[in-house]
């Protein structure tokens, strides 16, 4: 495992992605940065983190072989190995959001983006992007984010933690390898936020209803079962939780 430590980049993901479409790299080379200023989330948000306090990484999996319709069981892996790294560290009332945002408490302390690459109707290679909260205290004027070090009122060790996190996602990306995908969404569905409780959405076009989350589709999209029992399928842009 290959670590490439910057002081200061715009996104790791990017740098990452240009890294590997200009050279060979191993299988879980990673891109880490003290100050990362132009951090990407889902749907082109943004994610900010103050310099040497938090971990802001990404890291590359290769020659993964696996059909398109299988992308969700990576999101499960790099979600599962995140959940349970921090679960050793005593964060209360963990979950993740889906797709792979993490809770505390209902409040995000880590973010991740994941970025495939395609060879026909296979998934050749992934960059997984971490944004994970460690020893930042001060958010500004944000309320519903958290960290590590506001959870436990401990700072933690980002190079001990950075480790970790990579032995899991790699322990946990071995199911994805050895064909464990059921193992893998039943641990996810386990730990997936408002899982099977009677819960109100917010439609894109600003419709409200109520549902339970019963599951992911094979393509990702989030499967709601309404009160009649009729099972709907969302994408991360269709839908929201009420506020």
């Amino acid at each position: 495992m290959k670590i490439i430590k910057l002081n200061a980049i715009d996104s790791t993901n990017s740098f990452l992605k240009d890294l590997a479409q200009n050279s060979t790299l191993e299988c879980f080379t990673t891109v880490v940065t003290n100050n990362q200023q132009k951090g990407r989330g889902q749907m082109n948000s943004t994610w900010l983190s103050e310099p040497f306090k938090n971990l802001t990484f990404s890291t590359l999996i290769t020659n993964i072989q696996i059909n398109i319709d299988k992308a969700r069981y990576i999101n499960f892996a790099a979600s599962l190995a995140i959940f349970d790294v921090l679960k050793s560290y005593s964060i209360k009332e963990l979950s993740i959001k889906w797709p792979n945002d993490i809770l505390s408490e209902n409040k995000k302390i880590c973010g991740v983006l994941i970025e495939n690459t395609f060879v026909g109707n296979k998934i050749k290679n992934s960059i997984i992007g971490i944004g994970l909260n460690v020893n930042q205290t001060n958010f500004n004027e944000l309320t519903n984010v958290t960290s590590i070090k506001c959870e436990t009122n401990k700072e933690a060790n980002l190079n001990e933690l950075l480790d970790d996190l990579l032995k899991n996602l790699e322990v946990k990306y071995s199911a994805i390898k050895n064909g464990n995908f059921k193992k893998l969404e039943i641990e996810y569905l386990n730990q997936l936020y408002k899982y099977n409780q009677k819960t109100d959405f917010t439609t894109s076009t600003g419709k409200t209803f109520t549902g339970k989350i019963t599951g992911i589709a094979n393509n990702g999209n989030l499967q709601i079962t309404l009160p009649n029992n009729e099972i709907k399928s969302f994408g991360i842009k269709e839908i929201s939780f009420a506020k």
